[in-house]
């Protein structure tokens, strides 16, 4: 049975792992309430923890994929096909196959992308690179000091892998931060058992849970009865459900 590790606790946002093949990973996440993380999310996560922290120690894959399309280049996306097609293509990998894309498929990646290359971005440039600001976002900047100053890490390789006579998707893998940085889209291995890593809101999640303790019918009728209040349930409940 796959389990999941929460090993960031709640502030602001939870994350936890699993250790899984990827479509395997992907359904116990989301079964928790968990959404796979993002290369945004996970940057932001590095800095909050430090370096020394296991989700900065230890790769995971991430929600981006990279698209491979035959006569036009390889290109980030924050729509990766795989992402709605986890079975299939885990088990494309687990066959030495790719994940071949129908053109829906590349029209719905390309949407939402940005084009990709083989290369070492330096750190201290993640504000004014394409890839860096796509991937990281409003933390591209902070990301690229931190790797530089934290970690002692100057540059970023983006790994990509050949192109073929058909186009194909690829899932993102964000390397661990020991002794360098790397993010990886020229994996074919998702049926690994490796970290699929889910985030979640943490406030919105105990708040929810909260109000559904504090706010339930059977406690409030409770609390009125202690009172001596009978006889306003009707009116008090019916408000409250307004």
């Amino acid at each position: 049975m796959v389990k999941v590790s929460i090993d960031v606790k709640p502030r602001g946002i939870e994350s936890a792992y699993a250790e899984a093949p990827f479509d395997e990973g992907k359904k116990v996440l989301v079964k928790d309430g968990y959404k796979i993380i993002s290369l945004e999310e996970n940057a932001r996560l590095r800095i909050q923890e430090g370096k020394d922290a296991y989700v900065s120690r230890n790769g995971n894959w991430t929600r981006e994929g990279v698209l491979y399309i035959l006569n036009k280049g390889r290109f980030l996306t924050k729509n990766s096909p795989i992402m709605a097609n986890a079975k299939e293509a885990t088990d494309c990998h687990r066959k030495g196959q790719e994940f071949y894309l129908t053109d829906e498929q590349i029209e719905e990646g390309l949407a939402d992308s940005v084009n990709l290359e083989s290369k070492e971005i330096p750190t201290n440039r993640f504000k004014d690179n394409e890839i860096t600001v796509y991937a990281f976002g409003e933390n591209a900047e902070k990301y690229g000091q931190f790797l530089r100053e934290e970690a002692g890490i100057k540059e970023m390789a983006v790994l990509l892998a050949d192109m073929q006579e058909k186009s194909f998707a690829r899932q993102i893998w964000f390397r661990c931060l020991v002794y360098s940085s790397v993010l990886g889209g020229n994996s074919r291995v998702l049926y690994c058992v490796v970290r699929v890593r889910g985030v979640r809101d943490s406030v919105s999640v105990e708040g929810t849970k909260k109000n559904s303790e504090v706010y339930t019918p059977k406690q409030i009728l409770k609390v009125l009865k202690t009172k001596g209040l009978t006889g306003i349930e009707k009116i008090l409940l019916d408000g409250l459900r307004q």
